[in-house]
């Protein structure tokens, strides 16, 4: 008789977890590469919905909706390309050690790669970019968020934000906001500071709570 395999219940989500989740995610997914066209309609959609309503994250959202809506699909791509990718130096650098040093690959770098093992995460094969990059960081807090939505994981997930992203994501929101030829990436640097501003805003409570 073979023994009784206990089975691992899942982590129960709230509302606002899912939520912030799927922002990290969409912010990835952005900043990773340039949208498909699935993804330019669901986001027209989305600002359509919040088009009107107060507050940063709605009004970044509906802009970035808007923009979605008037761009088309190799209009997308080419900004992207012309923003991100370069033999040399691109339009804007996405990495977290250049806004922190001004060199790419620095001790922050460093750190952050320590960190990740204590976590058990690292980078996949694969791979180009080095963990820093914006989109991985964003990628490591969207598993924080769904792994351990529990008192323990929320300090994990303060820890790794007020370290690894905290410090210079609004530089990067920046600088895709001043770069020639920005358009739909100004408004996903928009959201992606609204996004973030609301998420240290709360982390900054929840210390000082602790």
């Amino acid at each position: 008789m073979t023994a009784a395999i206990p089975i691992q219940s899942q982590p129960s989500w709230s509302d606002e977890d899912r939520a912030r989740a799927e922002h990290y995610a969409l912010l990835a997914r952005l900043l990773h590469a340039a949208p498909d066209a699935a993804l330019l309609g669901a986001l027209a959609q989305s600002g359509r919905l919040l088009g009107g309503e107060d507050g940063a994250l709605p009004q970044a959202w509906a802009a970035l909706g808007a923009a979605a809506a008037g761009i088309s699909l190799q209009a997308a791509c080419d900004e992207f390309d012309a923003l991100f990718i370069s033999v040399g130096k691109p339009a804007v650098i996405s990495n977290g050690s250049w806004y922190l040093t001004g060199f790419l690959q620095e001790e922050p770098l460093a750190e952050l790669r320590a960190d990740l093992a204590e976590l058990g995460l690292g980078r996949r094969t694969g791979v180009t970019e080095t963990e820093d990059h914006i989109a991985a960081l964003a990628e490591v807090m969207r598993h924080l968020v769904l792994t351990a939505p529990d008192a323990a994981g929320l300090q994990r997930q303060r820890a790794f934000f007020e370290r690894h992203i905290a410090p210079w994501y609004a530089h990067l929101a920046q600088a895709l906001a001043q770069a020639p030829g920005a358009d739909f990436y100004a408004k996903v640097g928009a959201l992606l500071r609204a996004f973030m501003d609301i998420e240290r805003e709360a982390f900054d409570m929840l210390e000082a709570s602790a």
